[in-house]
């Protein structure tokens, strides 16, 4: 396939790009500053492009068969509304591009712990991270909203780092994943095998769905 990856130079995008070049698949990797983008692969073409600008990511979308947004704040400068604005921005370019599929890396916030409970909403959740975990529940709301597009929203675990990649992870709905000891994790390299599974063989359309080790 031909998939564009927007967010290409963040440790997940990066990584979503490698597991799909590692598949055969043509990758076009979408920054805001090109020159930032570390990778290689004969299958690989960079390119300059903004999520936030419909007309960018209908020029950049165009002649894909899947995109892949992994855009994400960088902290240091605030969370602002990066993802919400994206959201909106990557519907309308993917309307006026007639582009396939958009498939998002979300947040793992928004996900229950308890019934009715978010992850963002109990008492062990990090207050420094509820700014960006409801940036990314408003950016799923505006998705959710979204009735024409082919979309799928993947939050991972509570925790996601860089790992070993074991092609090994579960998968779940609107419930936060944890093991037997509570813990809750996935690797960004099992991440991108599940989204990349996704990619290949579509099981959450126009859904949200959930993967940890």
């Amino acid at each position: 396939m031909k998939i564009a990856v927007f967010g290409i130079t963040g440790r997940i995008g990066s990584r979503i790009a490698q597991e799909a070049l590692s598949r055969g698949h043509e990758v076009t990797g979408i920054a805001r500053d090109p020159t930032k983008v570390n990778l290689s692969h004969p299958k690989l073409r960079v390119t300059q492009g903004d999520a936030t600008d419909p007309a960018s990511v209908a020029a950049t979308m165009s002649g894909h068969d899947v995109t892949v947004s992994a855009v994400g704040p960088d902290m240091q400068k605030g969370v602002g509304t990066l993802l919400v604005d994206a959201a909106h921005s990557l519907i309308e370019g993917a309307k006026r591009a007639r582009a396939g599929r958009l498939v998002i890396v979300g947040g793992a916030g928004s996900l229950e712990v308890a019934p009715g409970v978010k992850l963002m909403d109990s008492l062990q959740f990090p207050a420094d991270w509820k700014p960006i975990a409801r940036s990314h529940a408003d950016a799923l709301d505006a998705y959710r909203r979204e009735k024409s597009l082919e979309w799928t929203y993947l939050s991972p675990a509570a925790m996601i780092e860089p790992g070993k990649r074991t092609g090994s992870y579960r998968t779940g709905d609107e419930k936060l994943l944890s093991d037997a000891q509570g813990n809750s994790r996935i690797s960004m390299e099992d991440f991108a095998v599940a989204l990349l599974d996704e990619v290949e063989k579509p099981r959450h359309t126009r859904k949200r769905f959930t993967v940890a080790n």
